[in-house]
């Protein structure tokens, strides 16, 4: 490790379980074989905000959580606090189903961003949610042609209240060096998201709803939730596992574990925070192909994530967040290259964790009438609000399947049913994901340097090859 680097705090799963506390104590496994009207595999916050919202609308289901390890043990406790209105696969579901499909889509996720914060106080969890909406800069002429782009077809999506900012504007707000432009949106907010799971889970059980950590399931087949301990019968058999879905038998190609990396510095000075700005507490992001993300935490830290090693060979996902030297130096040079008065900050803590990536990069919902089966994510790393719509969308599908409820709004968005095919096998998919990676990263340095107003050519091939879009 660097000197830079030494001295970091490296995994512990993420920072915010350093800040607020690993569980006091795992709530008990499954001891046997047992039946439920719902079984929910995954305690993230898929499946405790569809555990939530189901046990609201039907107070008398027998609902079964079953976590591998603990309540936001993945992505859920190591994101980086970004609740705002984005949504992986928009713009496909606009090509297949219309646009005006594509618009309620995005109106459900703006809508999702305030249900989230309103969730959060009727439960009395205080998660360090400000909303002041979030921040997206352009520093190369090539990221300021993308981000006119990008502002323009949000507009289009009817997000009327967004606004595009200058580099005078744009330094008004947060000062980052070389910034031409930016587009805001006031539908984002920073949280604390192990703050936010924690509260979450103990709201979900304050509504009678059945919690078993330390049981991993290994298999999930119509009606049954397979784990070492016994199996779970039900109905509904829900899937929210995210980027842990390929661990489970028959899944490795469904979705892919995409690892993300963060680091967290200590606490700014009053003086540091004058130099930088950032005083409405925006969250930040870019528009570099291989893009960043960053919120100022509610303690006077700045969090800050992007890919590091973005994928490991045969789907496998770490234990406990250790994050490569190279990567946690690489994402201190971003802090640095983005506020250079904060050279000298010192980083404290560094993580990573997995997102959930379908082949075609669209998020879904779906649930399968013939046999029960359920599952949402392939969240693409927008999960900590899109997690939420998922959750209220099951809860729909599973209401009108039963005979509980009807059509909604919710239940006839584009995302639902929405199916994809599966991912390479290896050594394809190691090969292909590292290589778009690296492709990415060369095309942002090739933009640094060139300072042409296009994009960079080799990123549009990785687009194509990749299948997004």
């Amino acid at each position: 490790m660097s000197s830079s680097t030494s001295g970091v705090v490296n995994g512990g799963i993420s920072f915010w379980y350093a800040d607020d506390g690993l569980p006091a104590a795992v709530r008990e496994p499954l001891a046997g074989d047992a039946s439920a009207d719902v079984v929910i595999v995954g305690g993230g916050y898929t499946g405790l905000w569809t555990a939530y919202y189901l046990k609201q609308a039907a107070p008398f289901l027998r609902i079964t959580v079953l976590e591998q390890k603990f309540c936001g043990y993945g992505a859920s406790g190591r994101n980086g606090g970004w609740l705002y209105n984005g949504i992986a696969g928009r713009d496909r579901y606009a090509r297949l189903h219309g646009h005006e499909a594509a618009v309620r889509l995005q109106r459900a996720m703006n809508d999702t961003v305030d249900e989230v914060i309103r969730a959060a106080e009727a439960e009395d969890i205080d998660a360090d949610v400000h909303k002041g909406g979030v921040l997206e800069v352009a520093c190369t002429p090539a990221q300021a042609a993308r981000l006119k782009a990008f502002h323009e077809a949000e507009l289009a999506y009817g997000e009327k209240d967004r606004e595009l900012y200058g580099a005078r504007e744009t330094a008004e707000r947060i000062r980052v060096a070389d910034a031409v432009g930016s587009s805001w949106t006031p539908h984002g907010a920073r949280l604390h998201p192990v703050k936010l799971v924690k509260g979450l889970a103990a709201a979900v059980e304050r509504l009678g709803v059945t919690i078993h950590e330390s049981t991993p399931v290994t298999e999930i087949r119509a009606r049954h939730a397979v784990t070492p301990y016994g199996t779970v019968r039900a109905p509904y058999v829900l899937r929210c596992t995210e980027g842990f879905t390929a661990s489970l038998k028959g899944q490795r190609r469904t979705w892919l574990p995409m690892n993300s990396s963060m680091i967290a510095t200590e606490p700014l000075t009053d003086a540091q925070w004058e130099s930088v700005g950032w005083a409405d507490r925006q969250t930040l992001g870019d528009m570099a192909h291989a893009y960043m993300y960053a919120q100022r935490t509610a303690d006077g830290r700045i969090a800050l994530g992007g890919r590091g090693v973005p994928y490991r060979f045969g789907s496998r996902t770490d234990n406990d967040g250790t994050t490569q030297a190279a990567t946690v130096e690489a994402l201190r040079e971003i802090l640095v290259r983005f506020f250079p008065s904060l050279a000298g900050l010192r980083i404290e803590h560094a993580w990573s964790g997995v997102l959930g990536v379908p082949r075609d990069w669209c998020a879904t919902v779906t649930l399968d009438r013939s046999t029960g089966l359920g599952w949402a994510g392939g969240y693409v790393g927008s999960g900590v609000a899109t997690a939420n719509l998922a959750a209220r969308t099951l809860c729909d599908l599973v209401q009108r399947d039963s005979g509980q409820g009807g059509r909604t709004d919710l239940t006839e968005l584009p995302w639902v049913n929405h199916r994809v095919r599966r991912w390479e096998p290896e050594p394809l998919r190691w090969l292909g994901v590292q290589g778009m990676y690296a492709v990415y990263r060369e095309a942002d340095r090739r933009e640094r340097t060139s300072h042409g107003a296009g994009s960079s050519r080799l990123a549009r091939i990785a687009d194509r090859v990749a299948g997004r879009g």
